[in-house]
């Protein structure tokens, strides 16, 4: 009962169209990321953007490649965000392992589908459809298309929970992997936080804190249109460091963020680090009306513990204050458990159009599946709480 299509720009969508369809889908009523706002990740304007300003695209290793699905009359009932890969950097679920394997036994694993957000380990709406019959037929149809397009693989990255089973019962594999977050059970303020925490903890985490004081910075926290253009190009330059610092190449340009800031502002809060009057270091940080997501951070002079200050304590403080009960943290990262983030359980579906190496593949992951789990539990032994 609907028309499936390809579309290599998101403008071929249309902002409204594709926003309605986000806020009436159907995780919206039943989901654990359930959100009054659109989740940000997903909205046009985000991946318009990445679009327009040649974050993905040619050249860049991210060709877009959504499916959306109309009903007889025309209208969208589901989407997918997805892109054709030539490579797997930006994705935050390794598959390089399996790309060598290809490589060694004379085979192509690029290019492959990624259903995903660009630079984004953020769970959301990878099924985005108004309801469950929607959903299922778009399970079906990217799996279809996976099939028809001449590509070793396709990887759904960090689905919702109830996109997962239509995923599996298609026939992809299931992988688990790891995040941290800080989660909030209604904590007053910063003191009151810290109050829950073992002493070593909460000793450690003022220690650090007095440590970046004492250097004589202090913080600005801008939130929506308080961050101006000059703001932007600061950040930029604090995020390009970050990437020379670990000899890698940036993904997002400079325009990205002064577009994005004009297109959403009411989703983006800006942490700005500064030393007798001048800025040395910032954070970004996107917002919806339940989580924060912490994206990127970076810093113009080396000051201890300016990091774990501007990234994690002032995030903390900000979740506070605009009630906000999530921070996610982003990928990796077990220094994260000592300042009160907890560890949680990720997901991603991938389906191998080779039989003999989906074999292999779903073998790993059967192994790696229980070595998470181990993981889990021992990092659970560790947690930075008295009661946990």
């Amino acid at each position: 009962m609907y028309r499936t299509r390809i579309v290599d720009r998101l403008d071929g969508v249309g902002t409204g169209r594709w926003n309605d369809l986000l806020a009436r889908d159907r995780g919206t009523r039943c989901d654990d990321h359930v959100h009054d706002a659109l989740h940000p990740f997903l909205r046009h304007e985000f991946l318009h953007t990445l679009e327009d300003t040649g974050c993905v695209g040619p050249g860049t290793g991210w060709q877009p490649e959504f499916l959306v699905l109309e009903d007889e009359a025309g209208a969208l009932a589901a989407a997918v965000p997805m892109y054709r890969k030539t490579h797997s950097f930006g994705e935050y679920v390794f598959d390089w392992a399996w790309a060598d394997a290809y490589r060694r036994h004379g085979r192509r694993y690029y290019p492959k589908l990624v259903a995903a957000v660009p630079f984004t380990p953020v769970a959301g709406p990878r099924l985005i459809a108004v309801d469950d019959n929607a959903a299922q037929a778009a399970a079906r149809a990217l799996l279809e298309h996976a099939r028809s397009a001449r590509v070793s693989s396709l990887h759904v990255l960090f689905p919702r929970g109830i996109d997962e089973p239509l995923l599996a019962a298609g026939g992809m594999m299931i992988r688990h992997g790891v995040q941290f977050q800080w989660c909030d059970p209604g904590w007053r303020d910063f003191d009151d936080f810290l109050g829950s925490l073992t002493q070593p903890k909460r000793k450690k985490i003022r220690a650090e804190r007095r440590k970046v004081a004492q250097a004589g910075v202090t913080f600005d926290r801008l939130v929506g249109g308080q961050i101006g253009a000059e703001d932007w190009i600061f950040f930029h330059r604090c995020y390009c460091r970050t990437y020379e610092l670990h000899r890698s190449s940036p993904y997002l340009t400079q325009e990205f963020f002064l577009r994005l800031g004009e297109r959403m502002p009411e989703q983006l809060v800006m942490v700005i680090a500064r030393r007798l009057g001048r800025p040395i270091a910032a954070s970004l940080l996107v917002r919806d009306d339940r989580r924060l997501y912490g994206r990127y951070w970076g810093a113009l002079e080396t000051i201890d513990c300016l990091h774990f200050e501007t990234a994690y304590y002032q995030a903390i403080e900000a979740a506070l204050s605009l009630g906000i009960r999530v921070i996610e943290g982003g990928a990796q990262g077990e220094h994260k458990l000592a300042r009160g983030f907890v560890p949680v359980p990720t997901r991603s579906a991938h389906w191998l159009a080779e039989p003999a190496f989906a074999d292999a593949v779903d073998r790993f992951l059967a192994e790696e599946r229980e070595a998470v789990g181990m993981y889990l539990d021992d990092l659970g032994e560790h947690v930075a709480y008295r009661d946990r």
